[in-house]
């Protein structure tokens, strides 16, 4: 147990909830568009019975499925932590801001952390396989990205474009895990796109803070080779971008009032986190950090999902 509490540590599993909210919204999106009936008599579908699509109340909801995302998505967000963690551990060891996490400190051993990984990317797998044939087949390119983001940095100076890719999976995976098909799927791939440039782009801001140490060290990102000002500006054009996905998004699906409402608070949101991050200033990456991936999904998430149940 208290090696299980190490490797929890280890990979932030808390953090999770942050990677939950554009696969929930993106899977519950497809749900209320392709509803999944079981006629009276028919038994169940899935793990759990369901009333017919159109009955109204929570019965569009899959929640088998929800639940195998879920699952998904927390199995394979600890295996990207814990490789991660493992491939970078003598790059942190050599940064101050990093030197005291748990595989550079011993507080984690490297077989703890390698066994926790080998069982994430199982069951992230094997989640896959329990949702349909499609997810399963595509679930290796799922993880390709998550082990070549920690390698990123030692052949390129983009390595949040690989970062980028990585998340841009979520909303897409989410979309297929529903309906186990390409066809339809233009607003899961836009989502899926806003997404990764969403997290590429505070990556870019994020990096800032590691951009001199990066330089000494021979650690390749975008600050450290075109400084610390272009990568904050170019952070902000790649926001604008993603926020004008985020409203395609909402267009192609049919947001309603609630949902315009949550995404015009993301903005305000988008519009404080570059305002409290500066070329002279980088106190408050941290702050944005939460931020970025807390508050802007659970509002956009909470919000369309009151839309769904609402219409």
């Amino acid at each position: 147990m208290s090696r299980i509490r190490a490797f929890l540590r280890l990979v932030v599993i808390e953090h999770s909830v942050f990677a939950l909210p554009f696969a929930y919204l993106s899977a519950l999106t497809a749900m209320y568009l392709y509803p999944r009936s079981c006629p009276p008599g028919s038994g169940s579908c899935g793990w759990f019975a369901y009333a017919p699509a159109n009955s109204g109340g929570l019965s569009w909801i899959q929640w088998d499925v929800l639940l195998l995302v879920t699952v998904a998505m927390v199995a394979g967000r600890t295996f990207a932590m814990a490789a991660n963690r493992i491939i970078d551990r003598h790059v942190d060891a050599r940064n101050p801001r990093t030197a005291n996490r748990e595989l550079v400190t011993g507080a984690v051993s490297l077989r703890t952390a390698y066994v926790g990984s080998a069982v994430s990317l199982v069951v992230f797998f094997g989640a896959a396989a329990m949702l349909n044939p499609l997810c399963l087949i595509l679930s290796p390119l799922a993880v390709a990205p998550l082990i070549v983001y920690p390698y990123g940095k030692r052949f390129t100076d983009f390595p949040h474009a690989i970062l980028a890719l990585a998340q841009a999976v979520a909303p897409v995976g989410a979309w297929l895990a529903v309906t186990g098909t390409f066809a339809g799927s233009l607003p899961a791939i836009v989502l899926g796109i806003a997404v990764g440039l969403w997290i590429g782009g505070f990556d870019l801001i994020y990096a800032c803070q590691d951009a001199e140490v990066d330089r000494k060290i021979g650690v390749r990102s975008f600050p450290s080779r075109f400084g610390v000002a272009a990568a904050l500006h170019t952070s902000s054009a790649v926001h604008v971008v993603t926020f004008a996905g985020f409203v395609w998004f909402g267009l192609l699906v049919g947001f309603g009032a609630l949902a315009w409402i949550g995404l015009a608070i993301t903005a305000v949101t988008f519009v404080y986190e570059h305002a409290i991050v500066s070329p002279n200033d980088l106190s408050k990456v941290n702050r944005s950090f939460f931020m970025a991936n807390g508050f802007v999904g659970i509002v956009l998430f909470g919000f369309t999902l009151a839309d769904l149940l609402l219409r």
